[in-house]
């Protein structure tokens, strides 16, 4: 979706850790980065914000320009020691997320789960590591949860990522590729594994060939792409042995991500021997609700959790 120009509403330089009086207790937001993201000291990058719809809520924002990653926490009221790294979508286009914690991860948080949700930097912004800027921050953000594990209660041998359209993207690169090196390390925080526990991939991109989301493709590798460019970008490629167990969910009627995104990577995480579960849904469009049209609950929330307890984000369940 192409952002008009008219929309933007403000711009904010690096943020500092701040707290919002929501809940009990209250949201977080603080910079992945000790200082300036990797791969940007020759770029004029300012974060940028826009409303998404003229109709929208305060928080119903979206980012075009992101020069500070950041986290925004979710503490759960009473945790059960898991965490979840959430990485929204956007096309890689921009980053629909807002800064006071979303549904999904009030969702999340109410059921003992700190949730996590990232803020990632876009390609187009011209960072040194092109098309792999969101995952640095991916990988950044994991090893910054658990070295910090203690602060939100959060066992570190518990932490989940799950991604949402395009995030799903990022989520799946974390996944499978979480022991590549893609920044040299800058503190303590960066000896920490990036590998998630378990993942969940909700209608996301995963492929970057003839069923790729077109948007995504070309923000994240240009108009005109070499077929080795593809392949190292399609998240369904080269999966590791020691990839975490995935669950995956899409709508058959999604009109934005064709569904075979998802059954491309479920077929290479059996062809790869990772346990893993996909679930079609026959409606839900772009997006699973968390309700129903008859105002019962969606059964993808449970769908998931049930996975991720048998692989390992359950204390009482062996990994």
């Amino acid at each position: 979706m192409k952002i008009a120009r008219r929309t933007l509403l403000a711009s904010t330089l690096a943020l500092p850790a701040a707290s919002f009086p929501l809940g009990d207790p209250p949201v977080e937001r603080f910079p992945i980065w000790p200082g300036a993201a990797p791969g940007g000291e020759s770029l004029a990058v300012k974060d940028e914000w826009v409303k998404r719809s003229p109709t929208g809520g305060e928080d119903d924002i979206a980012w075009p320009h992101v020069a500070t990653p950041m986290l925004t926490v979710v503490p759960a009221a009473r945790p059960n020691g898991a965490a979840v790294l959430i990485c929204p979508g956007g096309g890689y286009a921009r980053v629909a997320t807002g800064r006071l914690g979303s549904g999904i991860a009030r969702m999340f948080a109410a059921r003992g789960i700190t949730a996590f949700e990232l803020l990632y930097r876009l390609p187009h912004d011209h960072w040194a590591a092109g098309p792999d800027a969101p995952l640095q921050d991916a990988q950044r953000a994991m090893r910054l949860i658990r070295a910090k594990a203690a602060k939100w209660g959060v066992d570190p041998a518990r932490v989940a990522v799950t991604g949402f359209s395009a995030g799903g993207h990022v989520a799946a690169r974390l996944a499978g590729q979480f022991a590549r090196k893609t920044y040299e390390p800058i503190d303590a925080i960066d000896q920490q594994s990036a590998r998630p526990t378990v993942v969940g991939l909700f209608f996301p991109v995963i492929t970057m060939g003839p069923d790729a989301h077109s948007q995504s493709k070309k923000e994240l590798l240009g108009p005109h792409p070499s077929e080795d460019r593809i392949r190292q970008y399609s998240a369904e490629n080269n999966l590791p042995a020691d990839m975490p167990a995935t669950f995956i969910a899409h709508a058959a009627n999604d009109p934005v991500v064709p569904p075979t995104n998802s059954i491309r990577m479920f077929t290479a995480l059996q062809a790869a021997k990772i346990p893993s579960e996909l679930m079609i849904f026959e409606l839900g469009g772009h997006g699973l609700p968390m309700t129903r049209p008859d105002g019962t609950p969606h059964p993808w929330p449970d769908l998931f959790l049930n996975f991720a307890a048998r692989h390992g984000l359950n204390p009482e369940t062996p990994k």
